[in-house]
């Protein structure tokens, strides 16, 4: 298996420096032609972007930088219009871009949990947006949501990011099933990488061991022919894995206990995890339920 991104036109989000930069000039060497977006500075384009385009221009590769706040749809589609207008098309979007604004939940302001909502969540929604349209229409496009561990699995002082990069999931798995019939794969990548935003948040060899490049050949990958659909990627410090969501089988109640007692009863029943499966749409669930719930009253479904 050869991958190759020769002719694919890519936009990552928040390339300026660490992941961001990291995926940029990782699908450069690939064949891509990047868009390099990191939030302008007074004079609209930012120094880092900038140096990251010239890096790709000077091995060899094409991009230019852009200053787009992804939290505003007008620039963000304004970034668009300027890749379509240069290349004709966009098959690649990575929406890497984010911010940390920690505390606990206790100290935390509703302000500084809505900026990171509208940074990651919003950010990541209108960048999509802006390109899905065209994706739909050339029959192509590969989408890289950033999530964390934080979001699947929790992180003290962090309910701001951690509720944004669980929604990261939840709007991959909806637009994976829209995209589907137009060759529109979407997916998640959850990294673990030693950047400005995670610097003191972790022992300095753990940090260097963490190289935002070893991520990036996730990304790569999640942006090719090859890639998948729907599956959360978790990379870090040259190991790769994939996170799963399972149910359990769960029980039915009825007819005689559906009851709060009835659901501490049974608790042991409803957890069990012989028989949990992968669903692949909320559908899935109210099927299930809807099974179950004929099968203990006797009902035929039709």
């Amino acid at each position: 298996m050869s991958i190759k991104l020769d002719g694919r036109v890519a936009i990552v989000t928040g390339a300026g420096q660490g992941l961001g930069r990291a995926h940029a000039l990782a699908l450069a060497a690939y064949g891509a032609r990047v868009v390099v977006n990191d939030l302008g500075g007074p004079d609209g384009v930012s120094a880092n972007a900038e140096s990251v385009a010239a890096e790709i221009r000077d091995a060899g590769g094409e991009a230019f930088a852009h200053g787009a706040n992804v939290a505003q749809l007008d620039q963000v589609q304004a970034m668009v219009q300027q890749a379509m207008e240069q290349w004709g098309r966009v098959d690649v979007l990575i929406n890497n871009a984010g911010i940390l604004r920690d505390k606990s939940f206790l100290k935390m302001s509703m302000d500084d949990f809505r900026l990171v909502i509208d940074v990651h969540l919003i950010g990541s929604a209108n960048c999509t947006k802006a390109v899905w349209e065209i994706m739909r229409e050339q029959g192509y496009g590969r989408i890289v949501m950033t999530s964390s561990s934080t979001g699947l699995y929790g992180n003290f002082g962090q309910a701001n990011y951690g509720a944004a990069k669980m929604a990261m999931v939840g709007l991959m798995n909806t637009l994976h099933l829209e995209g589907a019939k137009y060759n529109i794969r979407v997916n998640c990548l959850a990294p673990a990488a030693g950047t400005a935003m995670t610097e003191g948040l972790m022992p300095h060899a753990v940090f260097e061991l963490l190289a935002p490049q070893s991520v990036s050949p996730g990304v790569v990958f999640l942006a090719s022919e090859q890639a998948p659909s729907r599956t959360v990627l978790c990379a870090g410090g040259g190991s790769f894995a994939v996170y799963r969501g399972f149910e359990t089988e769960g029980v039915n109640l009825a007819p005689d206990n559906v009851t709060a007692d009835g659901v501490a009863t049974a608790w042991d029943d409803i957890t069990r995890q012989e028989g949990m499966s992968e669903l692949q749409s909320g559908f899935d669930q109210t099927g299930k339920f809807a099974r179950q719930g004929a099968k203990a009253l006797g009902i035929a479904l039709d």
